[in-house]
């Protein structure tokens, strides 16, 4: 981007006189990604980043010491550099502080003897390269061979997750790399209260660094709404745009902006009327900012006395700040694949109950249900395939292969050191325990004695466990288990219905497949029967029930879900307020009279053009 110099002081005086008499310059409208709620006005403020420049790429045999030496001094110094990043994040609200630090700390444990290092170490020595061009092909090979894991069918949530791994590897690389060739670092220290930040690329270290307190918003050419500096934007609370092409470019010294985080749009130079509209929409999200903090307080019950357990989802440990600020009372779905992945050997007992203890106690008593791991054939681990745990070759059609419990039972050590470190962790808060993918009654019976004998030799070897044992429950994921929901709730503690995968099984729709992606569609008419009829099988045993996919996570949705005789729902965090707000403004009768009319229809348009019209005669 072309550098905007920081402005004079007396520039802060001529934006604000900009705000109500803006130059006439013709207003410009860029699109992007939407990853932080709210809007923005503000004069714009660009920062750029020295392009660190490799000057030497081989070097003689009898060098190799030398470059050896000089990495070391770079990994020396990048561990001084990300421990005082991470003390400076005293200075940030707490909650973006429990969000920032584990990442500070993945980059710190990768400066250590980890395979990048490693990698490194090996090029330098036998293909004689410099310590900064070894550092980057390592690091490229390494982030491509995550990347490659990217099979057809993958779920937005194992792609985000690659992603992330992938920048993770190439971030800690480019550290290296400016320390290896003493370029300078991105520097906010000029940045003018009130602005607009504009950047081609802020990375997660970057992220750390901002004051929310002085920044109006963020933008940037590149980035998306699964990395890691977009959930660090979320923590801090500052409106974001994304994925912004050519504004870096576009904006100049005096310009101002109007970010829109909810749309995901970027006004440059907007004109008085854009203005106006603008400065309405500030105050209007203000206002339902404050109304979103009460709801955090309040509980999730309709007007007529109905408690609803609302829940949220939680994939990385990074995320627990914002399930605090959404006012999800618990976690109705831990995915561990975190704990797998990115890393050579499987984590061991101890290493998996200190990462659920530590999220269990960070709950405060709330309830956890941790999902034991969920692997399937369509994406990598890394630990899995080096153990020789799993298939060499994934499965010609891997959503019906080796998958979730499939996997476990067929590896009962993996199954049972998960199990053992689960109900060590339960001493620290209520837990339960997850199954996915399962389809039949036999899977629920052999994984229980395997639960069962795991608890015994836990306790002759005088570990710490609960009495009774925590909840057995399992995911309704294939129509197979929704049809067979009234056995399973023989054997089950509990269901909880996964709304995305069931949706995917039941249409034979990959969403990932643009041909098909319109035929995807959870309102249709089959996959609420199924809904229903699994809901029903689970309340005739009196067993509790939950909805954790994306139906839950839909405000129009919940009187639906409500009138089909659902109380618990899980859902990603930034969907809580907005389904709470739901939850306090029907009763249950009335859902219940609404959902016997949708489960009469057979016609998807019919049934969503219901549900558009809830609470409005419809």
């Amino acid at each position: 981007m072309n550098r905007i110099d920081p402005p004079p002081p007396q520039h802060q005086r001529l934006a604000r006189s900009a705000l109500a008499a803006p130059e006439i310059r013709t207003e410009r409208l860029f699109h992007g990604i939407a990853v932080s709620a709210g809007v923005a006005i503000g004069p714009v403020f660009g920062t750029t980043e020295p392009e660190a420049i490799i000057t030497r790429q081989k070097i003689h045999a009898s060098d190799t010491g030398a470059e050896s030496v000089r990495l070391d001094a770079a990994i020396a110094q990048s561990h001084k550099q990300l421990a005082k990043l991470r003390a400076r994040l005293a200075v940030l609200p707490e909650e973006s502080q429990a969000e920032i630090a584990p990442l500070i700390d993945a980059y710190i444990r990768m400066l250590g003897p980890s395979r990048l290092v490693r990698g490194v170490r090996q090029r330098i020595q036998e293909t004689l390269l410099s310590a900064e061009s070894a550092v980057m092909k390592e690091a490229a090979a390494i982030a491509d061979a995550i990347m490659a894991q990217a099979e057809p069918g993958l779920s937005v949530e194992d792609m985000a997750g690659l992603r992330r791994r992938s920048d993770e590897i190439r971030e800690i690389a480019r550290r290296l790399v400016r320390n290896l060739t003493r370029s300078p670092f991105r520097s906010f220290a000029g940045l003018p209260e009130g602005s607009i930040l504009v950047a081609e690329a802020l990375r997660p270290a970057d992220a750390a660094l901002l004051d929310p307190s002085r920044l109006a918003a963020v933008v940037t050419e590149e980035g998306g709404a699964d990395g890691h500096t977009a959930v660090m934007l979320r923590a801090l609370g500052v409106p974001a745009v994304l994925g912004v092409a050519g504004l870096a470019h576009a904006a100049e010294p005096g310009d101002i902006a109007v970010v829109d985080g909810i749309a995901g749009t970027v006004v440059l130079n907007p004109a008085m009327l854009t203005l106006t509209t603008a400065r309405k929409a500030v105050t209007a999200f203000a206002r339902e900012r404050q109304r979103y903090a009460r709801l955090r307080r309040l509980p999730a019950i309709t007007l007529d006395g109905t408690a609803i357990e609302l829940q949220a989802n939680l994939e990385l440990p990074v995320e627990l700040p914002l399930i605090v600020q959404a006012g999800a009372v618990g976690i109705g779905l831990l995915r561990t694949e975190f704990l797998f992945m990115n890393r050579e050997t499987i984590p061991d007992e101890a290493t998996q109950t200190e990462s659920y203890r530590t999220i269990v106690e960070a709950m405060h008593g709330d309830p956890v249900t941790i999902r034991v791991l969920d692997w399937g054939g369509e994406k990598e681990i890394e630990a899995l395939n080096m153990a020789g745990l799993v298939p060499e070759i994934a499965d010609t059609n891997p959503a019906l292969g080796l998958r979730g419990i499939r996997l476990l039972l067929r590896q009962p050590q993996l199954l049972e050191t998960q199990l053992a470190a689960i109900l060590r962790a339960s001493m620290a808060g209520p837990v339960r325990v997850l199954l996915p993918m399962v389809t039949t009654v036999g899977e629920v019976r052999a994984t229980r004695e395997i639960y069962e004998r795991v608890a015994r030799r836990l306790r002759r070897r005088g570990e710490r466990i609960p009495e009774k044992l925590p909840p057995l429950g399992i995911m309704i994921e294939t129509p197979g288990a929704a049809l067979s929901a009234d056995a399973l709730a023989l054997e089950a503690d509990f269901f909880s219905i996964g709304t995305n995968d069931l949706t995917a099984y039941t249409l034979a729709v990959d969403r990932a497949e643009s041909v098909v992606a319109m035929l995807y569609d959870p309102m249709h008419p089959a996959v609420l029967r199924l809904v229903q009829f699994a809901t029903e099988a689970a309340l005739r045993m009196r067993m509790p029930v939950a909805i954790c996919g994306e139906l839950a996570a839909s405000p129009k949705l919940t009187p639906l879900l409500l009138g089909l005789g659902v109380r618990s729902l899980s859902m990603n965090a930034s969907a809580v307020p907005k389904v709470k707000q739901m939850i306090r403004s029907v009763q249950i009768d009335a859902c219940v009279r609404f959902a016997r009319r949708v489960m009469e229809q057979g016609d998807p348009e019919r049934i969503g053009a219901m549900v558009d019209g809830f609470g409005r005669g419809e």
